[in-house]
């Protein structure tokens, strides 16, 4: 299925939806106008000149009553089918490279000591997050970042492959998914909601559950027996008395669970939502299957469960109505659902970490997916049991459209590749390319190669570090550092895969020899595998050094009419040519 293609299809259609339904919702306005015209006028001959019966009242009020319910319903298609045009627009502004800025940065997810979150732009405007960030809810955001920023186990790995495969075609599902999830994705809180399901359960007498309900139906028996003469007044007033005095004795038990179940009562109904729609797919994949089996309990769906918490919350809020107030006195009406609310906490709020860890993994799944159908010929990884391995054929930046391609191959005799080559001509980029395409990889999405290899890999970079006043930190401090990191990670029980530009910028070229020897052949020698870059063509000596396990290989450019001209195309050796002076002397400096 062409992705471009399907969106615009369905743009169009979803278009035709919405305009349709503006002109119904602007015709039911206008009828309503009238109904409420036409009944100003029946009230003014019926009651101000008393021409007709005020009986023709009743007409327009059914009419119009009638009318406001319609205008609600259609509002609400209009609602959906207005946010199903912009799920599509927003599928096609990815395809058409006009995504960036206008999603979810995941910026709160960004911490200063990760060891390439930063590095390779997994957060940010036009980040990775940001182009794969198509979930609903706040857990499954945090969900999506994890498995950003941990690499998880090959047998993880292989299984979420397989999901993304089956939720890949499942177009239908990822845009239900988007019109359901809106308010959830602004008012759910996921701690606030683990906080109230963990939080001391407000205990309750055991024979309330038997006295409540039976003081309530006598104490209204006893009052219409009082006012058909049937009985005194008396036995009324006792019953009343022994009302207030119950009522008055747990009022703050009751209203501690009034005011805690409010929030998590109106989250959970907003996640209810997108747990209806996940209960309504079949699956075929097992994994899917047992992730689908988590929204039930008893043979119930979690959503009619948090249903009855919903009505119970609901009606609990009917008793701050003035009208209502007392008869929610004469019913114990705050007492029995406060009872009902906590017996439905001690029997569910164990389940509700789990509805809401399922609910985020199978949106995660689906945002993984939706990325894999926007890009169809992006292949999944295979996996190599045979020691460190990264081998790339065809590998291009994913956040890149007209990225080009090259071919990295890593592992085996080849442990190293030391990366030289003139400014801009793309040492950084292919960097963040394997690193991105790795990080991708083991979160269990497709990558932007024609094949990738590789093994079970922990990742670190050090591309963007830069130095911290507030920290009193100089760059040179945080590179050495983020170096003491790698050396740490090698040192683990997964081969690290380890990215590093411009390998010890910030000091003089004697001990910038020396100390990156040093580091890179203790890299090696721990197993890991990776790429270091430099403009020094002194460091391009190391190969030799730690020959045979890292060889050279370069970005050229061409000065051609006094213009740079890069191919952004790997080549074994190392480079010959430095373009700094051209730069300089094309920005106007006089050299």
């Amino acid at each position: 299925m062409d992705p471009h293609a399907e969106y615009t299809r369905r743009l169009a259609d979803r278009r035709h939806v919405c305009a349709a339904e503006e002109r119904l919702f602007h015709r039911i306005g206008t009828a309503r106008l009238v109904t409420g015209i036409a009944g100003v006028a029946v009230v003014w001959l019926a009651i101000g000149q008393k021409l007709i019966s005020p009986w023709w009242l009743i007409p327009p009020a059914l009419l119009f009553l009638a009318l406001v319910l319609w205008h609600q319903f259609v509002f609400a298609r209009l609602s959906n089918a207005r946010r199903a045009v912009l799920f599509y627009e927003r599928g096609l502004a990815r395809l058409e490279d006009r995504w960036k800025g206008y999603g979810e940065s995941g910026d709160r997810f960004r911490t200063s000591d990760h060891v390439y979150a930063d590095d390779l732009d997994v957060f940010g405007k036009g980040s990775m997050y940001e182009l794969l960030c198509t979930v609903r809810t706040p857990m499954a955001e945090q969900m999506l970042a994890e498995w950003l920023l941990n690499p998880a186990g090959i047998e993880d790995v292989e299984q979420r492959q397989h999901a993304v495969a089956e939720l890949r075609p499942r177009l239908d599902l990822r845009e239900d998914l988007f019109l359901v999830g809106d308010l959830a994705r602004r008012d759910v809180r996921p701690a606030a909601l683990m906080a109230w399901g963990e939080s001391e359960p407000v205990v309750f007498a055991g024979l309330l559950r038997l006295l409540a309900p039976v003081l309530a139906a006598g104490t209204v028996l006893l009052l219409i027996l009082d006012l058909t003469d049937l009985l005194p007044l008396w036995p009324f007033l006792v019953t009343l008395l022994i009302e207030l005095s119950v009522i008055f004795a747990l009022r703050q038990k009751v209203n501690h669970v009034a005011e805690a179940v409010e929030e998590p009562a109106r989250a959970l109904d907003l996640v209810a939502a997108v747990l209806r729609r996940f209960e309504q797919e079949q699956f075929d994949l097992p994994y899917l299957q047992r992730l689908r089996a988590g929204f039930e309990q008893v043979n119930t769906p979690a959503s009619r469960h948090i249903e009855r918490l919903e009505r119970y919350a609901a009606r609990l809020e009917w008793a701050h109505n003035q009208f209502f107030l007392p008869i929610a006195a004469l019913l114990l009406w705050r007492e029995q659902l406060a009872l009902r609310i906590e017996d439905w906490r001690r029997e569910h709020s164990r389940q509700v970490g789990k509805w809401l860890a399922s609910v985020a993994e199978l949106e995660v799944l689906c945002a993984l997916a939706g990325y894999a159908f926007d890009h169809p010929s992006d292949p999944f990884p295979k996996f190599a049991s045979d020691g460190a391995a990264f081998e790339a054929e065809g590998i291009a930046h994913p956040l890149m459209r007209q990225a080009v391609p090259n071919d990295v191959m890593l592992g085996g005799a080849t442990a190293l590749l030391i990366v030289s080559g003139s400014n801009m001509s793309g040492k950084s980029t292919l960097l963040r390319t394997i690193g991105l395409n790795a990080a991708l990889a083991l979160a269990g999405a497709p990558v932007r190669a024609r094949s990738l290899r590789l093994s079970p890999l922990s990742i670190a970079a050090s591309i963007r570090v830069v130095d911290s006043l507030a920290d009193g930190r100089s760059r040179f401090l945080a590179e050495i550092t983020r170096l003491r990191q790698m050396m740490d990670l090698a040192r683990g029980d997964r081969p690290l895969l380890f990215l590093i530009d411009e390998l010890l910028s910030g000091t003089n070229s004697h001990d910038r020899r020396i100390g990156a020897e040093a580091i890179l052949r203790g890299l090696v020698q721990r197993g890991a595998i990776g790429l270091a870059t430099t403009h020094d063509l002194a460091l391009t000596a190391i190969s030799e050094a730690l020959s045979p396990l890292a060889k050279n290989v370069h970005f050229a450019d061409i000065l051609s009419g006094g213009v740079l001209v890069f191919d952004y195309r790997l080549h074994e050796g190392v480079t010959r040519r430095s373009n700094a002076l051209e730069l300089m002397r094309s920005v106007g400096l006089e050299v």
